[in-house]
């Protein structure tokens, strides 16, 4: 799925499930007031349930949750490094099988 079909899906999730009004998917969601603190927790649960990707400490940068573009591109770059990592991990744990 392409980066806008991203944006209008997390758009979409913003709206419908968090009940905030975005503007436009570059406005910064910290500095008008869109997302708090608990929206933003709730908003990380939605990412997870919808697109699978779970946020760990070190992806916690604020920046790449500014805007809904930015977390259309966070999600992307989650999204297709996840095959990789599953891919790895059954291709180590068969050949951690096969060596023994």
């Amino acid at each position: 799925m392409s980066a806008h079909g991203l944006a209008d899906r997390i758009g979409r999730i913003v709206s419908d499930a968090l009940h905030l009004e975005v503007p436009s998917a570059d406005v910064d969601l910290f500095e008008t007031g869109v997302l708090d603190s608990l929206a933003f927790v709730e908003l990380l649960l939605q990412l997870e349930r919808e697109f699978g990707v779970s946020v760990t400490l070190d992806d916690l940068e604020v920046d790449n949750f500014r805007s809904i573009e930015r977390i259309a591109r966070f999600v992307e770059a989650r999204t297709i490094e996840t095959p990789l990592r599953l891919v790895h991990a059954t291709h180590t744990a068969h050949a951690a099988g096969a060596a023994s």
